[in-house]
């Protein structure tokens, strides 16, 4: 089967993604990286996971009463990732923008699979997804991040600590094997894919830097021109 993220994108505008379990400070610097690319005058679209309309309250109803088994989680995130996709971040692409996704496919790879999906059925369900040109992996222990979510609320949310998987009737005990499986997901996904891993206990300025630093790098050969009515014809299909 042809995954279209195993290969280059055919569109001008540059796609960064990040990655990472909860509490692990990607929004923060993905939200830091726009600001810099906007005070230089780039082009920039951000967008979310699941923050499609089209199934958004359908998986908001199934987490509140826990009526969805992991594999029509799965199949309803990719619904709404590919509506996402067509609608949020193919068409910047195409018109030479800069997209900032703050959580992309390897979100997918790693949660599906911990929660019981097969590994390469999930993968081939993501076949359309585009490849990005940056990809981080924003790497940080369990405990850190407990730390970080906690200091913002008082509780954990029921599946972000995988109460739904019957892991531990202690929230944070389940959270902690929940995430740690995560974490060696996402271990697997950044060596499988070439994902850049950063140091995520390192300070906010440090991080921001050596990622501003990756970014720059590739706004070197950047060349964002829109395409033309014909070049889009001709990649309708792509």
């Amino acid at each position: 089967m042809i995954r279209q993220f195993d290969q280059p994108h055919p569109y001008p505008g540059m796609l960064i993604t990040v990655e990472g379990i909860d509490g692990s400070g990607k929004s923060t610097q993905l939200q830091l990286v726009q600001r810099w690319l906007q005070g230089m005058d780039r082009r920039v679209f951000f967008t979310e996971w699941n923050s499609s309309r089209l199934v958004n309250e359908a998986i908001k109803r199934g987490k509140k009463k826990n009526l969805l088994t992991p594999m029509t989680f799965s199949i309803l995130h990719a619904t709404d990732f590919a509506d996402r996709l067509a609608h949020l971040i193919i068409p910047p692409l195409k018109a030479g923008m800069i997209v900032l996704a703050d959580r992309y496919i390897y979100t997918a790879f790693s949660r599906d699979v911990v929660r019981g999906v097969d590994r390469e059925w999930v993968r081939n369900m993501y076949g359309f997804a585009v490849k990005p040109d940056i990809a981080m992996y924003f790497k940080v222990p369990i405990e850190v991040s407990l730390k970080r979510i906690l200091s913002g609320r008082t509780q954990l949310k029921f599946h972000e600590a995988g109460m739904d998987l019957n892991l531990s009737d202690d929230p944070l005990e389940s959270f902690r094997i929940f995430q740690s499986r995560i974490l060696g997901e996402y271990d697997r996904i950044a060596e499988e894919y070439g994902l850049t891993v950063m140091d995520a206990t390192m300070p906010i300025t440090k991080q921001q830097e050596v990622f501003r630093s990756i970014v720059n790098e590739k706004l070197e050969t950047f060349d964002p021109k829109p395409l033309t009515k014909a070049k889009r014809r001709s990649r309708a299909n792509v």
